[in-house]
């Protein structure tokens, strides 16, 4: 096993994260990523996704990291520095801060809240101050960022994701 795999991997127990949520969350907007090569200390950048999802890496220039997982972007890395820059460079990408989910309809504190990977819409409802007392546990809309006229319905049990927006409609007495 190589030393990048076994980084990651103690990473993960250490905070706490399945290694299937670090490959499986994708990258977006508003996301904070830190990036690190092994004994490269200019190499290292912690940064925030544009609005159009990209940064600025040094020797690699503007990279477009929205919509790619974690892992896909090290590997993108690894191979921009590999060869003119390192020969066998050990790059590491690793989550800082996620970029929020908004809930907002019947809930005693609309807004937008720090996403954590697995969280369901009752998870949301709690850390918006519960629900008022004519929200409906029936009627429930996510939009998922990305394509916000698209609305789906969920329950209490269902999984948001970071940048989804969850409305709690009123019910009828």
């Amino acid at each position: 096993m190589s030393n990048r795999v076994i980084a990651a991997v103690l990473f993960c127990l250490f905070i706490g994260w399945p290694l299937s949520a670090q490959e499986q969350y994708v990258l977006g907007p508003g996301d904070l990523i830190v990036i690190k090569v092994y004994g490269q200390e200019d190499l290292e950048l912690q940064t925030r996704l544009t609005d159009s999802g990209t940064i600025n890496y040094p020797f690699l220039g503007k990279l477009q990291l929205s919509g790619r997982s974690i892992k896909q972007v090290e590997a993108l890395i690894y191979q921009g520095l590999k060869g003119d820059y390192l020969v066998e460079p050990n790059v590491f990408v690793g989550m800082v801060e996620y970029r929020p989910f908004y809930i907002h309809g019947e809930v005693k504190q609309p807004g937008a809240y720090p996403y954590q990977p697995g969280m369901t819409v009752n998870q949301a409802i709690a850390l918006a101050g519960g629900m008022t007392e004519r929200a409906s546990r029936e009627k429930i809309r996510i939009s998922r960022e990305g394509d916000k006229n698209q609305n789906e319905s969920g329950s209490l049990s269902s999984r948001i994701l970071a940048g989804d927006t969850i409305t709690i409609e009123q019910r009828f007495f």
